[in-house]
């Protein structure tokens, strides 16, 4: 797969750096708000963007389950540590993995926040069986030493996106792993210099179809693709508030 375009869209927007300060505030409110939404929308959170964003200002919504506002707050909070592993750039640990995930429950399941699941589970709709939980620190671990050892020798939109799917495959935790999965693929792009991207819940089918074919049929190739197409369209906020032209 050539990532090439996706290389001068970024030396295109780094060529433009620093961006104003506005536009950084705007672009990171708008940002926040939608990544929140749909990535908790996947799960089946039922507030709207509109009520998010009116949730992340601090106002409850009549008629909306508490732990749904707990939800927006939350991945709001995770994206935030996010940002801070990566401007310290800090390792990747599970250790801070299991802290991104202990934001990701707090208030909703604090009993199993930040703790590897000690059941085991299926995925609704997937033919993918996640692993015995007896094998999941292991498997963890052997993740892990794969980041540690082999990821750096990947483009980091691959490395994002295998990282993503692997950790899914593992499914650490009792609950809360996509969005998880989510802020760690991110992670990665920012890491890498990307902007990060926002699954869309108009995409939920083929992102879940996606993660089963690369994870009963060893093809990353169609999730690959997906987070492609996102990556690119992460660039389209930018030129948009700075008013020029997108790369060709």
């Amino acid at each position: 797969m050539n990532f090439d375009e996706l290389d001068a869209l970024k030396a295109k927007l780094n060529a433009l750096r620093p961006l104003p300060a506005a536009a950084l505030r705007n672009l990171h409110d708008e940002l926040v708000l939608r990544w929140t939404y749909n990535s908790n929308a996947i799960e089946g959170n039922t507030l709207t963007l509109m009520e998010t964003k009116v949730v992340l200002e601090g106002i409850t919504i009549g008629g909306k389950l508490l732990r749904e506002h707990f939800d927006a707050i939350n991945h709001r909070d995770a994206i935030l540590y996010v940002e801070d592993v990566v401007l310290k750039a800090e390792p990747l640990s599970e250790w801070q993995i299991r802290n991104l995930h202990r934001l990701v429950l707090k208030h909703v399941d604090d009993d199993n926040a930040g703790i590897y699941r000690k059941l085991n589970v299926t995925i609704a709709g997937a033919r993918h069986v996640p692993p015995d939980m007896l094998l999941v620190p292991e498997q963890m671990a052997a993740l892990m030493h794969w980041y540690d050892n082999e990821a750096t020798a990947v483009h980091p939109v691959v490395r994002a996106a295998k990282l993503h799917v692997d950790f899914v495959k593992i499914y650490p935790f009792v609950d809360g792993n996509g969005r998880t999965a989510r802020l760690l693929l991110n992670l990665e792009l920012l890491k890498g210099g990307f902007p990060a991207i926002v699954l869309p819940v108009t995409r939920r089918l083929a992102y879940y179809e996606a993660l089963d074919t690369a994870h009963m049929d060893g093809d990353l190739g169609p999730f690959i693709e997906l987070v492609v197409e996102c990556v690119r369209e992460g660039f389209a906020p930018y030129w948009h508030i700075l008013g020029i032209a997108p790369a060709k």
